[in-house]
């Protein structure tokens, strides 16, 4: 099938079954903009996978399963997030940080590493580590859906980790409280 065929089937695909996933989804999720990131996930699937479509109103049902699997993989993911952060809390709790004192260097290479930064990274950043915000939160704050806050909170943490090794600060002694070392420069 030519390409200006393929885009012509999806298109009629999209038209014909657009508001009926949007309600099957909307109905799914807690928010407008999780029904938009699982819309937009079902239908980016069936472009990938348009020549397994099947023709007529069986195309409806086939996208209400890929929408199904779309949605279960977002509820695996915010629980796996979910005992992480769980985990995370236990793990900081067990640990006495009044006798945590990071070497002055360090403190100092951190707080560098943080300004290099761009301005977008470090606004997220900040919003997790000072403000103790979650990804549903950072989202209001950011103006965009929870999946663009946690990829952007995802990249964000990527970028400082690569300032910080190239700094030579040793990660691993610090863990979760890395970001925290920055201080209070948003």
């Amino acid at each position: 099938m030519a390409r200006s065929d393929l885009r012509r089937r999806f298109e009629e695909i999209y038209l014909a079954h657009y508001a009926d996933l949007l309600g099957y989804v909307r109905r799914r999720t807690e928010s407008p903009e999780d029904a938009a990131d699982a819309l937009a996930e079902t239908f980016a699937t069936a472009w990938r996978r348009i020549g397994d479509v099947p023709a007529g109103p069986s195309a409806r049902l086939w996208l209400y399963g890929v929408a199904r699997r779309v949605l279960a993989n977002g509820r695996r993911a915010e629980t796996r997030r979910s005992a992480l952060v769980e985990r995370l809390g236990a793990e900081l709790g067990q640990g006495d940080d009044r006798d945590w004192t990071p070497d002055h260097e360090d403190l100092d290479a951190v707080r560098a590493a943080f300004r290099r930064l761009g301005p977008d990274d470090r606004e997220v950043l900040a919003l997790v580590s000072w403000e103790g915000l979650g990804s549903a939160e950072i989202a209001t704050v950011l103006g965009c859906s929870r999946g663009a806050a946690r990829l952007r909170l995802h990249r964000a943490r990527k970028r400082l980790t690569k300032e910080l090794t190239r700094a030579g600060v040793d990660m691993a002694r610090y863990g979760v409280r890395m970001p925290a070392l920055a201080g209070g420069e948003a």
